[in-house]
């Protein structure tokens, strides 16, 4: 089930958002002492991701994780770990729980049992997926012409992808489909585009409509034509 909400400009989507995402976390905890969220990188979250942060949460009982990772070092800019550190940890006044995907590893294939590991203790299912939207309709690091049904037994899986940096890490099919919400966040007339085609007629070749078609949990998108 998809439900969409439109915004003509970034600043309200991330107003709303940021208090949708927090409603989420709060019922969690309310069932449960502990709660997860699973963070995208890329550019969009610079715009939410601060909002949320400043929301008065536990966020000690809270484990953060991420949707996938870039194999660079983490203090770059690039590193989807630095985007979270920067634009939302760093705007928590309670210390949060945050388990990041970058091993020491030279190629992500070798860090695929410790990653596994440090999964393994994050509450799932996650309490809130977060995704963005790629204009070929990639999620996380789920890209177009991989296999779907080879991500059903994993909680991640090594990739190359053809956007560079190529050598990622990311959350398996499975994994993000074992979450009580996710929401998905996109920007831009391209991806909008490509949402209302989905509404017609669901593309089997596309990660989005793999996510849609083995998750029960309510998909939430939040959309806007602004970048």
């Amino acid at each position: 089930m998809m439900q969409r909400y439109y915004y003509s400009n970034m600043h309200h989507l991330a107003m709303d958002f940021a208090d949708f995402a927090a409603t989420a976390l709060k019922d969690t905890l309310a069932k449960q002492p502990k709660a997860s969220l699973v963070v995208p990188g890329g550019n969009t979250p610079r715009h939410y991701l601060p909002t949320l942060g400043r929301h008065s949460l536990p966020w000690d009982r809270i484990t953060v994780t991420l949707s996938d990772e870039r194999w660079v070092d983490t203090r770059t800019a690039i590193s989807n770990e630095h985007l979270v550190r920067k634009y939302l940890l760093a705007q928590m006044t309670d210390k949060v729980n945050f388990i990041g995907l970058k091993t020491h590893h030279l190629h992500p294939s070798a860090a695929i049992t410790e990653i596994h590991e440090r999964l393994i203790k994050i509450p799932r299912p996650f309490s809130l997926t977060i995704l963005g939207l790629g204009e070929d309709g990639h999620i996380a690091s789920l890209f177009p012409g991989m296999n779907p049904d080879q991500q059903m037994t994993s909680l991640c899986l090594a990739v190359e992808t053809p956007i560079a940096p190529s050598l990622r890490i990311s959350l398996s099919l499975a994994a993000l489909a074992d979450s009580q919400h996710i929401a998905l966040i996109v920007t831009g007339m391209t991806k909008r585009r490509l949402l209302d085609q989905l509404n017609e007629t669901l593309d089997p070749k596309i990660p989005l409509v793999w996510l849609l078609q083995r998750s029960s949990a309510p998909i939430t998108i939040f959309e806007t034509d602004a970048f």
